[in-house]
């Protein structure tokens, strides 16, 4: 299996690992084992630029996570191309607390701040942030509709849900370009979700990969979740939140030990 990777059926093709960017904006209401401080400019350059050396150009954000879109439109500035940027609408987040809207209304209004947050025409990749009523979102509030509309304006690229339900994940498989699940070591219940995205040609894209830190006590236990992950089928890309140099090179080492790739 390659290191890049198509998209589902989309015409983009993404790096096996992508960087999450919540540690590049927001230190509060985490759940990672350990504190951690939000680097300063130069610490993020060097980051982004190791990842690009590494051979990573999936880079995931959201509104929910602090200000790391704005950082990212500046840390990016004038080289956004180089990447493919995943980003969501639904969850917002101040004064330590989410706030949920999944309005078309909002949806909007959402990718239009954005847009504007990153210095982009168009945003290749964004996910609706679900609270965990992942049917009630695709049933009932229009958001999916709403983002498919953006995506014929040309303001998206391609869309889909981070879900937090089997059955929503399945719907969404359904009506979307990509899912985003939980798959780990210590949860595999959304396999089902990865099983439908590799059956109808859908992207499948793993949150929590390295279950946010909370690793199993076993030996070498980010190879054994690389193997998990990117053995599956259905599985098209990791997000790694890592902020830390060495994290970073060992997770590449392992996801393409996983591949074949090394």
């Amino acid at each position: 299996m390659s290191w890049m990777r198509p998209l589902g059926s989309t015409g983009i093709d993404v790096s096996a690992i992508g960087l999450g960017t919540v540690k590049l904006g927001r230190d509060q209401g985490v759940k990672y084992p350990n504190g951690f401080t939000i680097p300063d400019d130069r610490q993020a350059l060097e980051l982004l630029a190791q990842a690009r050396d590494l051979g990573i150009n999936l880079i995931d954000t959201a509104p929910a996570y602090g200000v790391s879109e704005e950082r990212l439109g500046t840390l990016l500035a004038g080289n956004q191309r180089e990447w493919v940027i995943c980003s969501k609408v639904g969850e917002e987040f101040s004064d330590g607390q989410s706030h949920f809207d999944f309005t078309p209304e909002h949806t909007r209004f959402s990718i239009e701040r954005s847009l504007s947050r990153l210095g982009v025409d168009a945003i290749d990749i964004v996910l609706v942030h679900s609270d965990g009523n992942d049917m009630h979102i695709i049933e009932t509030l229009g958001t999916l509709q709403a983002l498919a509309e953006l995506k014929q304006r040309g303001l998206i690229r391609a869309f889909g849900i981070s879900t937090k339900t089997v059955a929503g994940g399945l719907a969404a498989a359904a009506q979307s370009d990509a899912v985003m699940v939980t798959y780990n070591l210590a949860q595999q219940e959304e396999a089902e979700v990865l099983d439908a995205c590799a059956a109808q040609g859908k992207a499948g894209l793993i949150k929590k990969a390295l279950a946010s830190g909370h690793l199993a006590d076993i030996d070498n236990p980010v190879q054994a979740s690389m193997d998990l992950i990117l053995g599956h089928a259905g599985s098209t890309a990791a997000i790694v939140g890592t902020i830390t140099p060495a994290h970073l090179q060992a997770n590449v080492a392992a996801a393409r030990q996983a591949l074949g790739d090394g």
